[in-house]
């Protein structure tokens, strides 16, 4: 299976998560940094960068941008730096700590993107982390 699961947006867990899990199908999420948000290439109250995947969505971009979620990525960027890492540290780690995850879709426009996604690669989070990451970013269905 192959979708939309990062962070912030996390409706698969419902119900597509647990069937892939039931018949022992992987998972591919795509759009793992929440097409930038948990990079911090977004500002809360402004428009999206010029260029960026939200400026090209348009209007669209106004349901991703709430403060919801960028509340979210204010509160994992924090938690994150106090163990030494980036958001995209976490956002990466979080992901591959899924059981049913099997690899993560991650896109990059720059040489330095490739290299800061494969370094994040290399955190591996305990279950107890796993459970403090969920509560500060708690799954609930999000308008994109």
């Amino acid at each position: 299976m192959q979708n939309h699961y990062n962070l912030v947006h996390r409706e698969d867990e419902a119900e597509v998560i647990p069937e892939c899990r039931q018949l022992g199908l992987a998972y591919l999420p795509f759009f793992p940094l929440a097409s930038g948000l948990l990079t911090g290439k977004y500002t809360r109250g402004e428009a999206p960068p010029e260029g960026t995947r939200l400026q090209r969505w348009g209007d669209r971009a106004a349901g991703f941008l709430t403060d919801r979620n960028f509340d979210i990525a204010d509160a994992l960027s924090a938690w994150a730096a106090d163990r030494g890492h980036s958001l995209v540290d976490l956002a990466f780690a979080w992901l591959k700590a899924r059981d049913v995850v099997a690899s993560v879709i991650a896109g990059a426009t720059t040489a330095e993107q490739v290299r800061t996604n494969a370094a994040a690669g290399t955190w591996n989070l305990t279950p107890g982390e796993v459970a403090e990451v969920d509560a500060l970013a708690p799954a609930a269905p999000v308008t994109t």
